[in-house]
């Protein structure tokens, strides 16, 4: 247990460590901006490759949004354990209940509605009209034109 727990926390930390990472030469701003376009990149090539013509704008968004905000989520979380493993005061010995915190609490409400509404289109059944009884042909019909007539 204490193995995967280690593999967790290195391979997280070639993301989100400063001093690991690959990207620590660049300004922490373009960094952020990396992880974006690539959750951009991902998010699109998901959507394309699951979701219908229908459903692409609303899962395409889901996808999205749920990567943003796990990347956030992450690189917010491993910037408060280190904060922490400096000064260990418990936050409500503190009673330092500042705004970023909320934020933090709203957001992670927002991003499981958002991940909800993602579930909800990928589990959904299609809204068409006109019921799909499935293909014409089956897949080893179509494959028999290009077969040898033995």
């Amino acid at each position: 247990m204490e193995g995967i727990k280690n593999w967790l926390k290195d391979s997280a930390n070639i993301l989100f460590d400063d001093s690991r990472n690959d990207l620590r030469a660049l300004p922490k701003t373009v960094r952020l901006q990396i992880l974006l376009v690539l959750s951009f990149i991902w998010s699109t090539v998901f959507s394309l490759y699951i979701f219908s013509y229908t459903t692409f704008a609303f899962g395409w968004a889901g996808t999205f949004i749920a990567h943003i905000g796990l990347i956030f989520a992450v690189y917010y979380t491993f910037k408060q354990f280190h904060k922490a493993e400096k000064s260990s005061v418990s936050v409500f010995k503190s009673k330092n209940y500042d705004p970023s915190k909320i934020m933090v609490i709203i957001f992670v409400i927002l991003f499981m509605f958002v991940f909800s509404k993602g579930v909800e289109v990928l589990t959904k059944t299609n809204s068409y009209s006109i019921p799909y009884d499935g293909p014409a042909k089956s897949a080893f019909e179509k494959w028999l034109p290009f077969t040898k007539g033995d």
